[in-house]
């Protein structure tokens, strides 16, 4: 993937949960037009590991950081490293998440607590941690991944829905407090993508996922990723507050 035509963009970029699926590809896309990428995940090997192989296989500088976003202190922990190194973010991903299928009525309390804490609150401690990195930089812009679910829920998935609509909400809010600071904010709902979370989506369920997809397959995390690079673009520059799709247009 490394050219020797690689564009050379020279912002800092934070991509959070990005050592697999929809946040590695993030960071893969943004690290080949030329941005220091920092890449994070809980933990520290292993996220080295992935920044490395990233870093490898674009031929990008891609840095790594830890730590569990439900937990505010290691959240500004990271944000207090990233300024020692860097002094500034020029763009931010909130992408660190995780899912979990339950009926109301039978969802265990601790799931119902570990998807709100991870989901809802680590997003929103990641942009309060950073928002004064993002103050700091060029044209600066954050990217939220909510879900299709958080846009219209979905039969099983009630607190996790719950959890993705929050996300949308402190995208729509922010965009509004943060826009006179120059910041943009917006937020991409991704539809059924295959990712590791689609795991437990058997064949018949696939093949029905793909019927009812007006584009007639499942999403890639590439079609994630250049929708979230494009927000964070200068071509987006006159986009904050919204909220795009990236479902094959199940939500019409």
């Amino acid at each position: 993937m490394a050219s020797a035509q690689r564009p050379c963009d020279p912002r800092i970029v934070l991509v959070t949960g990005s050592t697999t699926g929809i946040g590695r590809a993030v960071a893969m896309r943004l690290a080949i037009t030329g941005r220091t990428v920092i890449a994070h995940g809980r933990d520290l090997d292993r996220t080295t590991k992935a920044a490395a192989e990233m870093a490898a296989l674009t031929g990008g500088h891609v840095e790594a950081a830890h730590g569990d976003v439900s937990d505010p202190a290691a959240v500004s922990a990271m944000a207090r490293e990233i300024h020692q190194r860097h002094g500034r973010l020029d763009g931010l991903v909130v992408n660190a998440g995780i899912h979990a299928a339950g009926l109301l009525g039978m969802t265990r309390g601790d799931t119902v607590r570990d998807l709100f804490e991870v989901n809802a609150m680590g997003a929103t401690h990641t942009l309060q941690a950073t928002v004064r990195l993002l103050r700091r930089g060029t044209s600066p812009s954050a990217v939220l991944v909510s879900s299709i679910a958080g846009r219209q829920g979905a039969p099983g998935q009630a607190v996790y829905s719950a959890t993705k609509a929050a996300i949308l909400g402190l995208a729509k809010a922010a965009a509004k407090e943060l826009g006179p600071a120059g910041i943009r904010v917006n937020a991409v709902a991704p539809g059924y993508i295959q990712t590791g979370m689609l795991a437990t989506l058997d064949d018949d369920a696939r093949a029905a996922t793909v019927a009812a997809t007006p584009l007639g397959r499942l999403g890639t995390a590439d079609d994630v990723a250049a929708v979230t690079a494009f927000l964070l673009s200068s071509d987006a520059c006159f986009i904050t507050g919204q909220v795009i799709g990236v479902d094959g247009g199940l939500v019409l």
